[in-house]
């Protein structure tokens, strides 16, 4: 009996000492609070209690979210990048279109502002084509017979000489360069007067030959149709090298010619000329000579 009530008083001072300890930790919290309720205590003890856990948990998990916060602006600064590269590439091509449209301007002004020797009749036709391979000395035009065009009228653009005409179909023509072997050309040298024969050599300088000189040719002199197959005073090109005139040999020498090839978009056939007109003109010039009958009288005597 003494132990079993022994016991049970240990356990109840066990209890009361408990309550008591409680109550004296909820007094020290409350008058250390200088006023704040049990809660607020309670909740500083918590964070206290945490603040270093939760600073160690962020110290390991923030350069993961770092990390991954990277990715996603690495994919959406790429994004920006593709947009912003796109919209370069449509700025370059469309400045490269205005570009191209106030070249052709300049070129339409040059060639509308070409004047042909004599007035004659032009139409101003665009290059459309070359031939099947670079050495094709062809090219093809947007006007043909409809715009009365034919075989063997020349072809000009604001340099001079570009070629003639050599195909012609309703809507459209080729053009035979002067850098055709095929094509030769009457001319003239400007500074001498004298006449000889230009003709095609592929890419390199045209081919000149004079039968009859009895002037050298410079460096620079400057060589014009002469006018038979074309119109005259329309400017072939100039002499790449000296040469002399020297009895019984012919003259030769290159011509570099006046118009940049590689560089047309815009011409015009001069439809106002034709080999004809030269004869013609080559028949007016030619002095006319009158052969009066000689007449005779007989004078009979009588006798």
């Amino acid at each position: 009996m003494f132990s079993a009530s022994g016991r049970q008083i240990d356990r109840a001072t066990i209890i009361f000492l408990t309550l008591t300890a409680v109550a004296f930790i909820v007094a020290t919290y409350d008058v250390r609070s200088s006023g704040e309720g049990v809660a607020d205590t309670m909740r500083e003890g918590t964070q206290s209690l945490f603040t270093p856990l939760q600073s160690g948990v962020d110290f390991v998990t923030r350069p993961v979210v770092g990390f991954v916060d990277g990715i996603a602006n690495i994919a959406g600064l790429r994004d920006d990048n593709q947009r912003l590269a796109s919209r370069v590439r449509e700025l370059e091509a469309s400045a490269s279109e205005s570009e191209s449209l106030r070249e052709q301007v300049i070129q339409l002004e040059a060639i509308n502002g070409l004047t042909v020797p004599g007035e004659l009749a032009t139409v101003t036709a665009r290059i459309g084509g070359s031939g099947a391979s670079t050495f094709d000395n062809i090219r093809f035009i947007d006007k043909g017979s409809e715009d009365g065009i034919v075989a063997g009228q020349a072809v000009v653009d604001e340099d001079g000489l570009v070629g003639w005409v050599d195909l012609v179909s309703a809507k459209a023509s080729r053009i035979r360069l002067i850098i055709d072997p095929a094509v030769s050309v009457g001319v003239r040298i400007s500074r001498t007067n004298e006449t000889g024969i230009v003709t095609g050599h592929g890419d390199g300088p045209l081919r000149l030959e004079m039968f009859r000189a009895n002037e050298g040719v410079n460096v620079g002199d400057r060589v014009v149709t002469v006018g038979s197959r074309f119109p005259p005073g329309i400017a072939v090109g100039t002499i790449e090298a000296s040469a002399k005139a020297e009895v019984g040999f012919v003259l030769r020498t290159g011509v570099n010619p006046a118009v940049r090839l590689s560089q047309l978009d815009y011409v015009k056939v001069i439809v106002g000329w034709s080999p004809i007109d030269a004869q013609l003109q080559d028949e007016d010039a030619t002095p006319q000579t009158t052969v009066v009958p000689e007449t005779t009288s007989t004078t009979e005597g009588s006798g």
